[in-house]
């Protein structure tokens, strides 16, 4: 029974939950003491089964959004808001699974500051050329643009993975005519 407890807690720390250590919290004696995003992930508190409920509806949510983006490719506007938009909850979702502070701070790391930049600034980009410019050119450039910072992003979670890539594509490139 220790076992499964001992598993049960690392699980938790896993997933980003506080572990309960028979030790209560500090009482919160001024509102200066904790930061917003302090503040903000103890508002947060889900049980572990609302947590991975709520992982899997935001992410089965994105993955239809843009999966259903595909059906409207050919209005790019369309595509853009629905691509983004299952973009934005599919990001959220770990949210859910690991907590906002984590997230946050995971995507601010420094090994992926700039991809967690490049990746959101494109997801503007896209959603400001659908909305405000209605331009069918820029809004599938701003896509092909946010695809690619979504694949950046998402290597930076993976150990070695955008060294790899980088290597492959000056390889592909440096070839001799």
């Amino acid at each position: 029974m220790d076992k499964m407890n001992n598993a049960f807690e690392k699980m938790k720390m896993l997933v980003g939950m506080e572990v309960e250590d028979g030790q209560e919290q500090p009482a919160i004696e001024d509102g200066d003491s904790f930061s917003f995003m302090d503040d903000f992930n103890r508002q947060c508190t889900l049980t572990t089964k609302q947590r991975f409920y709520g992982f899997a509806i935001c992410l089965a949510a994105g993955l239809t959004c843009t999966f259903l983006s595909i059906l409207v490719f050919f209005h790019p506007i369309k595509f853009g808001v629905t691509f983004t938009f299952g973009n934005l909850l599919a990001l959220g979702s770990t949210a859910f699974l690991i907590g906002p502070k984590r997230q946050v701070s995971m995507m601010l790391d420094p090994v992926r500051i700039y991809a967690t930049a490049i990746y959101l600034a494109s997801m503007i980009v896209a959603l400001f050329c659908a909305f405000y410019v209605r331009n069918k050119l820029l809004t599938l450039l701003a896509i092909i643009l946010e695809f690619g910072a979504l694949v950046w992003y998402s290597l930076s979670y993976i150990p070695f993975a955008r060294s790899m890539v980088s290597k492959i594509m000056v390889s592909c490139f440096d070839t001799e005519f």
